[in-house]
């Protein structure tokens, strides 16, 4: 169906970085592609393209408990933007949609974290 999300791509500096924290955080099995990798999640294909430290665009990923992902985006050596969810219309927002923090990765590549809600 047109619009539905089908691949995403990360470009980074180092690949094998990249496979060490995604693999980590989000439990990913990464397999070699070209001068990259390709992970086959649930939902979205995707993969890791190296040479390209920083590039866009990002994608939010679910995840359980965002709080543990925040915590171990920092121990992997990323960061995140904020620590509380943005002013919502008091938690209308977080109610229909779920929870979101914008993160960087510990090369520079930029991804979003997603709780959905319940």
């Amino acid at each position: 169906m047109t619009g539905e999300p089908s691949f995403f791509s990360i470009g980074v500096g180092d690949v094998g970085r990249a496979r060490a924290f995604y693999g980590e955080l989000l439990g990913w099995e990464l397999a070699d592609y070209r001068q990259g990798a390709t992970v086959a999640t649930a939902g979205i294909p995707g993969g890791i393209h190296g040479n390209d430290p920083g590039a866009s665009p990002y994608l939010f990923f679910a995840v359980a408990d965002l709080e543990a992902a925040v915590a171990k985006v920092r121990e992997l050596g990323g960061s995140v933007d904020h620590e509380d969810d943005e002013a919502d219309d008091n938690g209308e927002v977080t109610a229909r949609f779920g929870r979101f923090r914008l993160c960087t990765d510990d090369q520079g590549s930029r991804f979003g974290l997603h709780q959905p809600p319940g």
